[in-house]
C-alpha cells in the first residue's frame, strides 16, 4: 500500500537528472532541448543539406520528428560522438574466438513486434538476436548500415531480456552464453522505416500509450462502429465443425458486430450459364475444404472449379470515370468476435449462437 502507483514513477522518472554522450542533464526534456538546437545549427549548413539522401521537408518539420542525439529524421551529426562514447578500440590483445555459428535458425513471423508494421526484406529480431548473441559481447556497439525498421535495434536491447522461449533456445546452442545488452547504430535512407526503427528501441511511456490509444478507440467506436454492424436473428441450419447445428428459429431481430467478412467468386455454370457463389455450392464446410466436384444449384449438372467460368460485372469507377470490368463476388459469411456467424448475401441472416464446451458438445 506504499507502493508509488506507475504515474508517480512516470513523473518521478520524467524529472530525473539523465546521461547522454557523457553531458548530464537536470531531465530528458533539458537534453532533448540542448540536442535539437545543436541539430537546428547543423541544418543551417548548406553543405549537410547537400548529403546524398537528405530528405525534402523544412527545418522545423525535421525537428519535429527528430529526438537528437539518439534519432534524427535526417542524416545524424552525432553519429561520431556516439561511437566515440560507446565504442570501443581494437585491442589485439584482447582474446576474441567464435566458432562457426554451425545451425539452422528458423523463426516464424508470428510474433506482436514483427508484426507491428509490415516492411519490405524484413528479418524477424529472434533470428538476429541469436547471431549477436554468438560473435558479440554485453556493451559491443553493433552497426547496420540497411537497418529497415529497426529489428537489429529490437535484437540488441532483447539481449539484456529475452522471452523465456528465446532464453530456451539460445542456451542450447551457447552454453556460456553471456547476456547484456548491446548498442546499436542503426542507418536506415528510408524516412519511414527509420521513423518506425526510432519508435521500435527508445523508451516510451506505455501507460500513456495505451490511454491515448483506447481514447482513440473509443472516439472511433463512437463514430464509425454502426458500419460493422447488421441485422440478425436466428438459428442458421447446416454443419459446422462436423457438428449438427440446431434448426430453429428464434424471433425478434439483435444488432450484430462484424469482425471479419467471407467473400465468395461468383461463376457462371457451363451447362445452364446460370450464375452461382463457389462457397455455396463447392464448399463443405463440415470437412473445412472445397469438393473436387459439385452440382450446379440450378441444373444441378455435375462441374469442377476448371469447367465453370467466372462472372463479371460493370462497375463505374468515379475516380477514373469510366466503366470497368471486374470479377463478380459476394458476400457469404460474417463473424462476429465470438466465434458466431451469419450465412447471408447481404449481411443480413441468421446468426449462430452456438457455444462449444471442452466435452465436445454444442449448448445455447
Amino acid at each position: 500500500m506504499f507502493e508509488k502507483s506507475l504515474e508517480e514513477e512516470l513523473e518521478a522518472k520524467k524529472n530525473a537528472p539523465v546521461e547522454c554522450l557523457g553531458m548530464t542533464f537536470p531531465n530528458d526534456e533539458e537534453r532533448r532541448k540542448y540536442f535539437l538546437e545543436k541539430l537546428r545549427e547543423k541544418l543551417k549548413d548548406p553543405d549537410f543539406r547537400k548529403i546524398e539522401g537528405f530528405p525534402i521537408g523544412s527545418d522545423e518539420d525535421i525537428l519535429a520528428l527528430s529526438d537528437p542525439p539518439y534519432y534524427t529524421a535526417c542524416p545524424n551529426p552525432f553519429i561520431s560522438a556516439f561511437i566515440k562514447h560507446y565504442g570501443k578500440s581494437y585491442d589485439p590483445s584482447y582474446p576474441y574466438s567464435r566458432e562457426p555459428f554451425a545451425v539452422d535458425v528458423s523463426e516464424g513471423k508470428n510474433d506482436p513486434i514483427y508484426n507491428a508494421h509490415a516492411y519490405h526484406t524484413k528479418v524477424p529480431h529472434r533470428a538476429i538476436l541469436r547471431y549477436l548473441i554468438r560473435y558479440t559481447n554485453p556493451g559491443d556497439l553493433v552497426l547496420d548500415f540497411f537497418a529497415g525498421t529497426g529489428m537489429t535495434g529490437v535484437a540488441t536491447q532483447l539481449c539484456e531480456n529475452p522471452s523465456f522461449k528465446i532464453r530456451e533456445t539460445v542456451m542450447s546452442e551457447e552454453p556460456d552464453v553471456q547476456w547484456g545488452s548491446r548498442y546499436s547504430l542503426l542507418i536506415e535512407l528510408s524516412p519511414i522505416a527509420g521513423k518506425i526503427a526510432a519508435g521500435f528501441t527508445r523508451p516510451f511511456n506505455s501507460t500513456g500509450f495505451r490511454k491515448e490509444a483506447e481514447h482513440l478507440l473509443n472516439e472511433l467506436e463512437a463514430e464509425f462502429g454502426w458500419m460493422y454492424e447488421t441485422d440478425h436473428s436466428g438459428w442458421p441450419a447446416g454443419i459446422r465443425r462436423g457438428r449438427q447445428r440446431h434448426n430453429t428459429e428464434r424471433e425478434g431481430t439483435k444488432r450484430g458486430r462484424i469482425n471479419f467478412v467471407v467473400w465468395a467468386d461468383v461463376f457462371n455454370c457451363s451447362e445452364c450459364t446460370q450464375e452461382f457463389d463457389f462457397w455455396s455450392a463447392a464448399v463443405d464446410e463440415g470437412e473445412g475444404a472445397a469438393r473436387e466436384t459439385f452440382p450446379c444449384p440450378h441444373c444441378s449438372a455435375l462441374l469442377t472449379r476448371r469447367s465453370v467460368n467466372r462472372a463479371y460485372e460493370i462497375h463505374f469507377d468515379p475516380y477514373l470515370n469510366t466503366a470497368i470490368r471486374r470479377s463478380k463476388q459476394m458476400p457469404v459469411r460474417w463473424f462476429n468476435g465470438n466465434g458466431h456467424y451469419a450465412k447471408s448475401s447481404n449481411l443480413r441472416g441468421e446468426v449462430s449462437d452456438e457455444r462449444e464446451t471442452g466435452t465436445g458438445e454444442v449448448h445455447e
